[in-house]
């Protein structure tokens, strides 16, 4: 079976322009993503896909491999499709730009079921949610899942709500996806779903539709994501930490 890990990036990011080339610890944003990536051990391919010159540039300066794509897509999805529908791969994951220290060990936990079930179309990744802001806070997206670790919804909204006062596990959305090639093909023809629009979470489009994604428990999740400018400062200090001797 052969994967492939194609990371999205544009310029345009209405809360933070040009994002993909921030620097962080003196190297772009989309550097550190795809040297993480490039180390997972599934992946016999990793590639920026970009309809931005500027970004294309500082990839090829840094030695990684990108994609000019068209300008017209509406989501990053859109854009690892059109980078997929020319590979000769199994298995294609969309890989947040914006996620600086992705583990490689997320990714091939992401990657590793599509071996053993030839039926799996889409899978992602969820962690446990451990303080009561996040179990509030709207920007983290919730799942549950049913007895077979299958998504039954995604919502920004507390999921399990707690009627009885108890508060139930509840784990949060990782958005980073694999496919099966064909699928993912089919996934970026389909028209949005009215409850994706409303939560606006394009994962839902697929269950609307009656498809399954199957989510995978991980505690290898470093959930430190650069969404605006001042999550950069976050960034810097937990990179300075990696780097200090122990």
């Amino acid at each position: 079976m052969k994967a492939v890990g194609i990371i999205p990036a544009r310029y345009a990011s209405s809360r933070f322009p040009g994002k993909a080339l921030a620097l962080l610890g003196g190297r772009p944003l989309i550097q550190h993503v795809y040297e993480r990536a490039a180390q997972a051990e599934t992946l016999s391919l990793v590639a920026v896909a970009t309809d931005d010159e500027r970004i294309a540039a500082a990839v090829r300066n840094f030695g990684g491999k990108v994609v000019v794509t068209s300008p017209r897509h509406a989501s990053g999805t859109d854009r690892v499709a059109e980078v997929a529908r020319d590979l000769d791969v199994d298995v294609v994951v969309n890989i947040q730009g914006d996620e600086p220290f992705v583990s490689p060990a997320v990714i091939d936990q992401a990657v590793a079921p599509f071996r053993s079930r030839p039926d799996l179309a889409m899978s992602t990744l969820c962690h446990p949610i451990t303080d009561e802001p996040s179990l509030q806070d709207p920007n983290v997206v919730k799942v549950v899942t049913d007895q077979h670790g299958y998504a039954l919804y995604f919502s920004r909204s507390l999921m399990p709500y707690p009627r009885r006062g108890e508060q139930a596990p509840a784990f949060a959305h990782i958005g980073l996806y694999a496919y099966r090639k064909d699928f993912l093909l089919r996934f970026a023809a389909m028209p949005p779903g009215r409850l994706e629009q409303i939560e606006a979470l394009e994962q839902l489009r697929v269950l609307e539709n009656g498809e399954r994604i199957l989510v995978i428990p991980t505690d290898d999740y470093v959930g430190i994501g650069v969404d605006v400018p001042a999550d950069l400062e976050r960034a810097e200090g937990f990179l300075a930490r990696l780097a200090a001797p122990t």
